[in-house]
């Protein structure tokens, strides 16, 4: 018997060759068209990035930069203080006060006053203290007078006092008359208390207010890195914790950015 199975082909290999490197000369050639043909969006912007951090470097090597930065600051908020916050608190005020007679034989019951009122405080940087801006390539680094506060604002029309321990011996209106005179200084006893709750407030404020600066005068993106520390943190030892049972009312940033 003759076998009628028709016999095997076998592979064209010079064709099959020829179709590989086809293929392979066709990815490189459109590879090199695609790289020929990219866009300079990319190049030119990353030469901008790297001109103008060239350009910041440099102005904050001739040392103007601080100069430029208060007097920006200074022309937009229209004075030499740089305000970002204000806290408003429904403050409790009391004053005690023990006496005696017979030349200190006999104690007198004590007299106990308060006065409750809405108070407000504002909260700023001063401009003509030193500021220090440096520049090392990536960060901003700002280093920040303290924060300090204007004279606390007692809203006298909402003032309430009380006698909260009183006594037929003992004249209750002095008391309260002297209450009375010391509310400014109580007052700004309880702002300087309360600067921890309006610290990180005015470290995020100033930053935003720097890159603000920053785009204005050298074109940079906002996401630029800024980071602010405040003179008072410099000393030793940190603050004092925040006393979690006097939180603010209200808490509202007042820095224009």
């Amino acid at each position: 018997m003759h076998d009628t199975k028709p016999p095997a082909r076998g592979l064209n290999w010079p064709a099959a060759v020829v179709v590989i490197v086809a293929m392979l000369v066709g990815a490189g050639l459109y590879t090199f068209r695609s790289l020929r043909d990219l866009p300079l969006d990319s190049a030119a912007a990353g030469r901008e990035l790297l001109g103008d951090l060239s350009r910041v470097a440099a102005a904050f090597s001739q040392g103007t930069v601080t100069t430029s930065f208060i007097s920006y600051a200074t022309e937009v908020s229209g004075s030499s203080y740089l305000q970002f916050g204000t806290l408003n608190e429904v403050e409790v005020f009391e004053r005690s006060e023990a006496a005696s007679a017979l030349w200190g034989r006999l104690d007198l019951p004590t007299v106990v006053v308060q006065a409750t009122a809405p108070v407000e405080y504002t909260y700023y940087l001063d401009l003509d203290e030193t500021w220090d801006l440096r520049f090392d390539g990536e960060t901003i680094h700002v280093r920040a007078p303290r924060i300090q506060h204007n004279t606390p604002a007692i809203d006298v029309a909402r003032l309430r006092y009380e006698v909260r321990e009183g006594s037929v011996f003992r004249d209750e209106d002095e008391v309260l008359t002297r209450l009375q005179e010391g509310l400014t200084d109580m007052a700004r006893g309880r702002a300087e208390d309360n600067v921890t709750l309006v610290r990180e407030l005015g470290r995020r404020k100033t930053e935003e207010f720097v890159q603000t600066w920053l785009v204005s005068h050298f074109g940079l993106e906002r996401s630029q890195a800024v980071e602010v520390i405040f003179a008072d943190e410099l000393g030793p030892g940190p603050d004092q914790p925040v006393d979690e049972r006097r939180q603010p009312t209200e808490l509202r940033p007042d820095l224009p950015c």
